[in-house]
């Protein structure tokens, strides 16, 4: 293992590289390009033997890739926000013909306006389409995801496509310190690929894709797609023990950081987390009982292990770098408290939207947010559920 300083998207490239996939079908696009440019040199240069297919959209690169699945071929892409729009049809598709399809998103905000920075609206828009979602803080856990996903997507106990998320800018093109795997060590951990009724196996010919309404069994396929879902919960954390045994750096769920005492309790996801984690030392040292929780997978959720970890807080505070326009709070947000329902004792559950568009988050919204928990945890009445950190005041128009 060696040590190196390296963007976010440089480290998932290299995780790519080193798995060393049959195919990569992919389009550039802000922040994601770095990934496709580099993957792109390393054909060029002979380092890979990967097929590289520059196609002329991400809507075809989701079609080329799952295609080359089918096919039988270890297959990568990569996106970010309106290219992630863009093939939104087809991620059902690539999830729905159980093709273990890995996908780096390095996510961006979703236009309109235009905007290129970072948030959540891209990935956790596609939250039901059938992934598994895992998310990274840094470049370190971009890197450990993208060479795990490959073990968890072709699991036999799963064949479903694994899209794993950093933060566009914050991460992906930030430099930063990486421990790297040798070349032998990933594709070793990885293993060879082993197709399922490939279409390119001619002497056993499958139809894949084929018509399945009205007397056909669609149902069916759509209750096993959910069956291997529940089997990758557990998939995702041996295959993460493993990846611990080999790099020192062990995978599951979620991390926490002081809860065992925590009356209040911060749930975040992404780059995010190590703010959060900040400002609990911080406060933590003025004496509030305060801790974290970082979410790593997303899809699929894992509401038992969440609701135990959280069981103990009097109140909890969550961050989401979305919304959900219409809904109760943004998505972390209904999952948590979807989890914590049956939980004995039910916390308060408060939500608090930040970063959209690449705003900044600052320690003093994040104290804000833990002074306002403080007082539900004391007891007073607080209705208002959701808040924005660090926004302008607007009008009812949507107007600055």
């Amino acid at each position: 293992m060696s040590r190196k300083a390296m963007t976010g998207n440089g480290a998932i490239a290299l995780a790519l590289k080193q798995a060393e996939p049959d195919v990569m079908s992919a389009y550039p696009i802000t922040p994601q390009t770095e990934i496709a440019q580099n993957y792109a040199q390393f054909v060029a240069d002979g380092a890979v033997k990967t097929e590289y297919i520059a196609v002329e959209s991400e809507h075809s690169a989701m079609s080329a890739a799952i295609g080359s699945a089918a096919a039988g071929a270890r297959t990568i892409t990569a996106t970010s926000s309106q290219g992630f729009a863009l093939m939104w049809e087809m991620l059902f598709i690539a999830a729905s013909l159980r093709l273990p399809i890995t996908m780096p998103v390095i996510t961006r905000a979703l236009s309109g306006p235009i905007n290129i920075h970072c948030d959540h609206s891209d990935s956790m828009g596609g939250r039901d389409c059938g992934w598994v979602q895992l998310y990274g803080e840094d470049a370190q856990e971009g890197y450990d995801n993208a060479i795990q996903a490959f073990r968890i997507a072709e699991h036999m106990d799963v064949r479903l496509p694994v899209m794993t998320m950093i933060d566009g800018f914050i991460i992906s093109g930030a430099i930063g310190p990486l421990e790297v795997l040798q070349d032998d060590q990933v594709k070793q951990f990885v293993g060879p690929y082993e197709p399922i009724h490939p279409l390119l196996d001619i002497d056993n010919p499958v139809t894949v894709g084929a018509f399945d309404s009205l007397g056909g069994w669609y149902f069916e396929h759509k209750v096993t797609q959910n069956m291997a879902m529940d089997k990758a919960m557990s998939v995702i954390e041996s295959v993460g023990r493993e990846y611990g045994q080999l790099t020192g750096r062990e995978y599951s769920h979620f991390k926490t950081h002081m809860i065992e005492d925590a009356d209040i309790v911060l749930v975040a996801i992404g780059s995010a987390a190590g703010n959060v984690k900040t400002m609990v030392d911080r406060l933590r040292a003025g004496g509030v009982k305060v801790g974290m929780m970082k979410v790593r997978t997303f899809r699929p959720f894992p509401h038992l292990q969440v609701a135990g970890a959280l069981a103990g807080a009097r109140v909890i505070g969550v961050m989401d770098r979305s919304d959900s326009f219409g809904a109760q709070g943004g998505p972390l947000f209904t999952e948590i408290r979807s989890a914590m329902f049956e939980a004995p004792r039910r916390p308060q559950t408060f939500n608090f939207i930040y970063g959209l568009g690449g705003r900044d988050i600052f320690p003093d919204d994040i104290e804000g947010a833990v002074r306002l928990l403080e007082k539900a945890a004391a007891g007073e009445e607080i209705s208002q559920k959701r808040y924005y950190l660090n926004v302008r005041e607007v009008s009812l128009d949507g107007q600055a």
